[in-house]
């Protein structure tokens, strides 16, 4: 799952793919209405593959968040995140991410990260499937069989 070409915008509401780089801008494409605007050097943006969730141990990144919720919830997030109380959507983030820093998480950044997981996935920018790749090493390693060996 690759989130570092999903950005947020700060002043600006939900998030943005970029689509294309200019000197001084860059265009970007809104992931909710898929309209492409421009975002400037003053913008302050933030890539979701640098945006971390602090917990008890080390702070995780927030696909490996997202993967938590997918494992335990599945593809649709099972609450009303938008109308959820405090209380609730600290039960709903506890039991997805069990060890989260329950004095540096706050509730509005608990309902951001539900709101974001069921906007990527309902776009279908989240890919949960685990890569299983061969390395190149793994593949000079493998022994050479000779075809005509008497």
């Amino acid at each position: 799952m690759d989130l570092t070409k999903i950005v947020s915008i700060s002043g600006k509401p939900g998030l943005y793919v970029i689509k294309s780089q200019a000197i001084g801008r860059i265009i970007v494409e809104s992931v909710a209405e898929g309209k492409c605007v421009p975002a400037f050097a003053r913008d302050r943006m933030s890539s979701l593959e640098e945006i971390s969730i602090f917990s008890t141990d080390e702070d995780r990144p927030l696909k490996e968040v997202f993967k938590m919720i997918h494992d335990k919830m599945g593809d649709k997030v099972d609450f009303d995140f938008k109308k959820a109380s405090n209380d609730e959507l600290r039960e709903k983030f506890a039991f997805v991410m069990p060890d989260y820093d329950e004095d540096a998480v706050y509730p509005s950044d608990m309902k951001k990260v539900f709101q974001w997981y069921q906007m990527l996935n309902d776009k279908g920018l989240l890919d949960f499937t685990e890569e299983t790749e061969t390395k190149p090493e793994e593949e000079a390693a493998k022994p050479e069989t000779p075809e005509n060996e008497k």
